[in-house]
């Protein structure tokens, strides 16, 4: 068994496995998407559109913003990676544990890191002490994962917006990434995007990789309080990051009336199943809010599992967590019965 530093790697695996250890959208990519790739299929010939104009105006009319606060990536990760280089941040914090390409982009910037790390024993909430931190020592950019990753947990807007405005204060710049915020029940109670007309020290990374079903594809976006700055992060690395089948399948999901209604009741339903059977199988939960499920065991999981065809994120890699941390995406109704099931085997 191969142990990757993301979830999602089914490669050289020969046989069909039931994979929760990536967060995707359960329901699948929209139908309309795959028929937009299928029915474009004579555009792919030519170059894509390098200002993604398309594609910028159906993602400023699902959020309703300007298109020119909008920049386009190759996935989110590529945005990650721009940013550092747009803004060349002398000193950052990162609030740990959390996604790792943060670290690795502000790395390869030469940047100073520090970390804000999330206590266990404070169920890895984040607190209002972040903001003395803030206050007592400069940082250039902060990056904050809203709801989190690995653990699922969000960090209301009022929080967000308290940190925001003392980052302006300070000169910071605040990512907000908000790439799972689309799987909460009240989103509008955690996310900065109606907002952000009036935050111009803010950017916001959303992707189409989640709640889209797009992680093949490759599509992701940030929006930014700053126009200037929304221009000088999509002018850097190449200049066409994004392929046209994927701007098209994009422009085609953002188009599905009630889709991301939908997978949000699908996932609470089915998320509420698995923490009821994760919990009467003795594991210990966190307050996890998205489409995956953060969790302890005592005992390994990831080598019995996979002999039962079953795919798991192990978060042992994240700074700040230890073996025995684990993250199960939430998945479809047969799937999940099944992980409860070879869970209960091994328990």
């Amino acid at each position: 068994m191969i142990k990757e530093k993301h979830g999602g790697y089914i490669y050289g695996i020969d046989h069909e496995v039931y994979d929760f250890s990536a967060n995707l959208n359960p329901l699948g990519m929209p139908k309309e998407a795959n028929r937009a790739i299928i029915e474009n299929i004579e555009k792919y010939e030519s170059y894509p559109d390098p200002h993604y104009a398309e594609l910028k105006a159906a993602i400023a009319t699902y959020h309703g913003i300007d298109s020119d606060r909008i920049c386009c990536g190759n996935g989110t990760a590529d945005i990650i990676f721009r940013i550092p280089l747009a803004l060349k941040p002398q000193k950052a914090l990162v609030v740990s544990p959390t996604f790792t390409e943060y670290e690795e982009a502000l790395k390869l910037s030469q940047c100073e890191i520090s970390h804000f790390e999330l206590a266990e024993s404070e169920g890895f909430v984040l607190g209002e002490e972040i903001i003395d931190v803030i206050k007592q020592e400069h940082f250039d950019v902060i990056f904050v994962c809203n709801p989190n990753n690995p653990t699922g947990i969000p960090i209301d807007r009022e929080l967000m917006l308290k940190i925001a405005n003392v980052c302006a204060k300070q000169g910071t710049v605040l990512v907000a990434d908000e790439c799972f915020a689309d799987f909460l029940e009240d989103e509008e109670s955690y996310s900065l995007m109606k907002d952000i007309d009036a935050l111009p020290n803010v950017i916001i990374l959303k992707a189409f990789t989640k709640i889209f079903a797009m992680a093949g594809l490759r599509l992701g976006y940030c929006v930014c309080g700053d126009v200037g700055m929304a221009k000088l992060i999509g002018g850097l690395m190449q200049p066409w990051a994004v392929s046209t089948v994927a701007s098209k399948a994009g422009v085609a999901a953002m188009q599905v009336d009630g889709f991301a209604a939908k997978t949000k009741e699908y996932v609470a339903k089915e998320r509420q199943r698995l923490i009821s059977g994760l919990k009467e199988l003795g594991f210990k939960l966190y307050d996890s809010r998205a489409n995956y499920i953060f969790f302890h065991s005592d005992v390994s999981l990831d080598e019995p599992l996979f002999k039962r065809d079953v795919l798991i994120r192990n978060c042992s890699n994240y700074r700040g967590l230890e073996e025995g941390y684990y993250r199960i995406a939430v998945r479809t109704t047969e799937e999940n019965k099944y992980l409860l099931s070879v869970l209960e085997e091994i328990k």
